[in-house]
């Protein structure tokens, strides 16, 4: 099994949630954090004073899939969630060791 964890920008969470379902994942976890990376911030300008924005808020999502669909999963997300600007965000990969459904007792791939 792997973990899908993928940080984009907050508009495109539906159309993400979306892409993976069309492909059958079921359930994903949804976090709002805030990060920067190349683009480090930017500067705005609220009633007449400049200050600087250092952390950009994003959305970060994680998904369980089977290990032969980790790449699925991963395009699915890139594609969707792409805008071609600076900051459309990462997606990493991690394998998960074991998995338990509380409320089943059942375990790895049959808890998916």
């Amino acid at each position: 099994m792997k973990l899908v964890t993928a940080i984009i920008k907050p508009f495109k969470l539906e159309e993400v949630r979306t892409a993976l379902t069309e492909l059958g994942f079921q359930g994903m976890t949804v976090t709002e954090v805030k990060g920067y990376g190349r683009q480090k911030g930017h500067t705005e300008i609220y009633r007449g004073a400049e200050y600087a924005v250092s952390f950009l808020p994003k959305v970060k999502i994680e998904v369980v899939v089977a290990s032969g669909d980790a790449d699925k999963a991963v395009e699915a997300i890139g594609r969707t969630a792409k805008t071609g600007q600076i900051g459309d965000g990462k997606i990493f990969v991690s394998t998960i060791e074991h998995t338990l459904r509380i409320r089943t007792g059942e375990a790895d791939e049959n808890a998916l």
